[in-house]
């Protein structure tokens, strides 16, 4: 059972922050839950929140009010750590967009970085480390996420549509390898090889996508400092329109004014909630 760090009330819940020896990773990770008012009577769906470079499993927890629409709809948050911690791999701290806190949600075969397998940390060992908690229904699940962790959502929601009923995210990174931030990542976890740069790229993914129908709530704020840049939304939208198939709904939401901060992230959490709320509730 994962050790219990400590336990704080809000919107009728508990938030309770948890650490755990990771088999996959290497080294003890901390991983955060959000229990809604309704876990103390039944069993609840979940919706995972993947974090953005430098960020940690609280980032999400204590800047973004997302436990109140959570409570309401009765849904539990998860929130993991970003990258493994605590290793010292030379080079690890050197910049604040790779190494540490910079996991990208992909499972590095560099062998320098062969700890960073964050793909499978989130999809196979940190669900089931949580079958333990009885409260939570992980058969009925969602994932949602903000910049980095906006690309891990999509890319694993693409690639898992039995893991997870809907798919929404902020600022995400929507084509990695065509952008500074995931060309840096990608090269360094995973070298030269662009073909498996493709199975870590949402703009890919979705082209190719033939799963059950997913619908996804994308959020991005028209000033945000890294959107021409780093994000490139527009490509994953124009990737999703040429689908072969309407299985793929996409809602993507230029919102003006809003840059890349959890003042972004707090204005439009409760539409992210309750987008995620029904489709759970329509799978349950």
């Amino acid at each position: 059972m994962p050790d219990l760090q400590k336990s704080t009330k809000a919107f009728g819940g508990w938030n309770r922050r948890y650490s755990h020896k990771s088999e996959e990773l290497g080294c003890t990770m901390n991983f955060t839950v959000f229990y809604p008012p309704a876990a103390e009577s039944l069993k609840v769906p979940v919706i995972y929140f993947l974090s953005g470079l430098t960020c940690t499993d609280e980032n999400v927890m204590t800047k973004s009010g997302i436990q109140r629409k959570a409570a309401e709809e009765g849904v539990a948050i998860i929130a993991p750590d970003t990258s493994p911690r605590g290793l010292n791999i030379p080079g690890e701290s050197v910049s604040w967009d790779f190494g540490v806190g910079a996991g990208f949600y992909l499972n590095a075969t560099q062998p320098t970085w062969k700890n960073w397998r964050m793909y499978d940390y989130i999809t196979k060992e940190l669900p089931s480390v949580l079958q333990k908690f009885k409260e939570l229904d992980l058969s009925n699940a969602a994932v949602m996420g903000h910049s980095m962790g906006g690309h891990g959502a999509l890319t694993l929601g693409l690639r898992n549509p039995q893991l997870y009923k809907s798919i929404s995210a902020f600022s995400p990174i929507c084509n990695p390898s065509q952008v500074p931030w995931g060309q840096k990542a990608f090269s360094g976890y995973l070298g030269d090889h662009l073909e498996e740069w493709k199975q870590y790229d949402a703009t890919e993914l979705v082209k190719d996508y033939s799963g059950p129908p997913r619908s996804i709530l994308i959020d991005v704020g028209t000033a945000d400092d890294f959107l021409e840049k780093q994000l490139k939304p527009e490509n994953f939208a124009n990737a999703a329109a040429t689908h072969r198939s309407s299985s793929i709904k996409l809602q993507l939401r230029m919102q003006d004014g809003y840059d890349h901060s959890y003042f972004f992230i707090s204005t439009f959490m409760d539409d992210h909630i309750a987008h995620h709320a029904k489709a759970l509730k329509a799978a349950s």
